[in-house]
């Protein structure tokens, strides 16, 4: 009895897992695809990790929270977690905007999604939704986003020109986008300010305010999107002036 129970919950578990993975996937129509923009001029690194740190620590920091607050975010809202890995905003983002508010956990690696579903399943979070998206695509919903948080993984996206254009649709009139990076090199995890400063404004986003998290967190910045797209051909490549190393 024992062995036939514990291969009832293995069966379980894996239909649950293989539920979510059939589930998961794109959002919205692809964008403009990435051989219309600039690559860029500067190292990208490579996707090591669906977490950057201790969820502890980073609650030590009281690093969730901040950023809710300087981005005022507030109970209602939809606010996109691009780049959700393991979600660990995706799960305090759940609980902040509440029953009337939703986030969308977005990830371009399906496993990370997979396993972020069995756990906001695990927790109950039914506010949550999955979108799959491509290395020069979110792929999100038209004007489905009141905020966008990018947290630990700017310097991660392959083609960051391509990502900011097709990104910006998704955001609402008034939205306001997030940015969290370390002052280091893209090829050591992080992303200079005056890089990051300059790859956005060239895809026409606006800077707001930049602001300096406690402890080893590094930067927020924030911008408001373009209210009007440029061209994807008239978009130039920062190169080594803007920081990049």
């Amino acid at each position: 009895m024992m062995a036939l129970a514990r291969a009832v919950t293995l069966l379980v578990g894996l239909s649950a897992s293989c539920g979510y993975a059939a589930d998961i996937g794109y959002l919205a129509p692809p964008g403009v695809p990435a051989k219309e923009f600039p690559a860029p001029q500067r190292a990208v690194a490579q996707i090591v990790s669906p977490t950057r740190a201790s969820e502890e620590h980073r609650d030590s920091l009281n690093e969730a929270a901040e950023i809710a607050r300087l981005l005022e975010l507030k109970a209602g809202m939809t606010v996109g977690d691009i780049g959700a890995g393991a979600g660990y905003h995706t799960v305090r983002l759940s609980r902040l905007v509440g029953p009337t508010g939703s986030v969308i956990a977005q990830d371009v690696t399906r496993r990370y999604l997979t396993a972020l579903g069995r756990r906001t399943q695990r927790l109950k979070l039914t506010n949550v939704r999955f979108a799959l998206g491509e290395p020069h695509d979110p792929r999100l919903p038209a004007s489905s986003l009141d905020a966008a948080i990018l947290v630990h993984m700017y310097h991660e996206i392959t083609r960051p020109y391509a990502f900011l254009y097709n990104l910006a649709p998704a955001l609402k009139r008034g939205a306001r986008v997030g940015i969290v990076d370390i002052e280091r090199p893209t090829s050591e995890h992080g992303t200079p300010i005056k890089l990051l400063r300059c790859e956005l404004t060239a895809v026409g986003y606006r800077e707001v305010t930049t602001y300096q998290l406690a402890g080893d967190g590094g930067y927020l910045a924030v911008f408001s999107p373009p209210e009007n797209r440029k061209s994807p051909r008239n978009i130039v490549a920062c190169g080594d002036r803007a920081g990049a190393r």
